[in-house]
């Protein structure tokens, strides 16, 4: 009776193990196309022979655990890619708004102003007593100026949806690690209890992975399944149960939002994700072209009024300065540049009184010079913008190139994830076939050991 007894529990516990088996077969064809889902598998543990004479005989099997397919140091990898593709991709938002704002394929920028306004002036040497050719000077001049202002202003306009896009992606971020500081209390208690924390570490992984396309994240192992997370410069965010929420502040001297981490400020700390990309866009590209717009601007316009107060207008006065005079620091030229003159008239193309001499160019021509002098940090002022244009399309073409690649790491990287962690359809079809036979004959010898027991009952005097 021992003996039969023993192989029918073994006939028993092989039923369980067969059945959480094909259950755990179960949820993964039926989870197949769920996003984030990794492939679980039961355990089999066997447990440990009792000694029966001289022998040890086994006693069966037991389900030990039931695990998710993962591989840590691919989950990590594909965090990284995504806190890199998240900062290029806001990156290129941005900066393909910025290039398409001195597009001269399309009639943007600077390009055609610059040039319209010397060839005016080319014109008026030619013919410096003519009113209609003055107008056309005065008239370039003033497409000239709202060009600069326009290009300024749109500029600023792309700088101030970005300061409001990082106020958006902070918000993001603390739905986000609020989430992941509950799961992960999820997973911590699941863990200690000994039971499957699988679903919960999908759960949170998936979480993880859309707050690494927003901020650079580092994660550590805290123990019993429980994970640390915080910045790549150390600012927690979430540890265990607790979330550490962002805050924004606006900066007294840009008047922008900087980002906060426990009453500390990381802006400038910000290496991956769509925050990083937003930042590098408000805080140093457009401040770098507005720089050298400013630049451009305030040079040309100071070169300009320069010389033309070194002649004579068509009635004889001294010349005044056709621009308004930039600010000293030339800190916001481009934006503000206007012309300060109300008549033709009052250009100075003369080396002398014009009524004396209405034929005079010898000013016009000096005026006409200034596109071939060095007057922009070394460059004439169209190498100047040229050179400015360059940059702009440079950046941009490098955070393209930088981002398909990024793209094909990001994709090889999840497809090895994906050979790891994916449900294959018809690997686990042979599982269930598998476990579905091993079952029916775990049930077999129950129902043989039964018949065995009723054989041996049956021999038993007066039973």
């Amino acid at each position: 009776m021992g003996t039969l007894s023993a192989s029918l529990n073994i006939a028993a516990q092989s039923l369980l193990a067969e059945q959480t088996a094909i259950q755990t077969t179960s949820n993964n064809i039926a989870n197949a196309n769920t996003p984030g889902y990794s492939r679980q598998i039961t355990n089999f543990d066997e447990q440990s022979p009792i000694q029966f004479g001289n022998l040890n005989v086994g006693t069966g099997v037991a389900v030990s655990s039931i695990t998710s397919q993962r591989s840590a140091i691919l989950d990590l990898r594909v965090n990284q890619e995504t806190q890199t593709q998240g900062a290029l991709n806001a990156f290129l938002s941005a900066g393909q708004q910025i290039q398409s704002l001195f597009n001269q394929t399309t009639g943007t920028g600077l390009q055609t102003p610059l040039t319209n306004f010397f060839n005016s002036l080319s014109q008026l040497s030619a013919n410096p007593s003519d009113p209609n050719t003055r107008q056309a000077v005065l008239t370039a001049a003033q497409n000239l100026a709202t060009a600069f202002n326009q290009s300024a202003n749109n500029l600023s306009t792309i700088q101030r949806s970005q300061n409001v896009g990082v106020t958006q992606s902070v918000s993001q971020i603390n739905t986000l690690t609020t989430q992941i500081a509950a799961v992960n209390a999820q997973v911590s208690e699941a863990t200690g209890a000994g039971q499957n924390a699988g679903p919960f570490i999908d759960q949170r992984q998936q979480l993880i992975n859309q707050l690494s396309g927003l901020i650079d994240v580092s994660e550590i192992d805290a123990g019993n399944g429980s994970i640390t997370l915080t910045t790549n410069s150390g600012a927690p965010l979430v540890v265990g149960n607790q979330s550490f929420q962002l805050s924004t502040q606006t900066s007294p001297s840009t008047g922008f939002q900087n980002v906060f981490d426990q009453g500390v400020d990381i802006t400038s700390k910000i290496t991956g994700g769509q925050l990083a990309g937003q930042i590098q866009i408000r805080d140093q590209e457009i401040p770098g072209i507005l720089n050298n717009l400013d630049s451009l601007a305030s040079n040309l316009a100071n070169a300009v009024n320069t010389q033309n107060q070194q002649g004579f207008d068509l009635n004889g006065n001294a010349g005044g300065s056709i621009f308004v005079p930039p600010p000293a620091s030339g800190t916001g030229a481009a934006a503000n540049l206007a012309v300060a003159i109300t008549s033709g008239s009052q250009i100075a193309a003369s080396a002398g009184p014009a009524p004396g001499n209405p034929g005079d160019n010898t000013n016009a021509n000096a005026l006409l010079a200034i596109q071939n002098q060095p007057i922009v940090n070394g460059q004439t002022p169209l190498n100047a913008y040229s050179g400015l244009v360059f940059k702009i399309g440079n950046d941009v073409s490098s955070a393209q190139t930088n981002q398909q690649a990024g793209t094909q790491v990001l994709q090889q990287l999840q497809d090895l994830q994906g050979g790891v962690s994916n449900v294959d359809i018809n690997q686990e079809a042979a599982n269930l076939i598998r476990f579905q036979t091993a079952y029916q004959a775990a049930a077999q010898i129950s129902g043989i050991v039964d018949a065995l027991m009723q054989t041996t009952i049956n021999m038993v005097p007066g039973a």
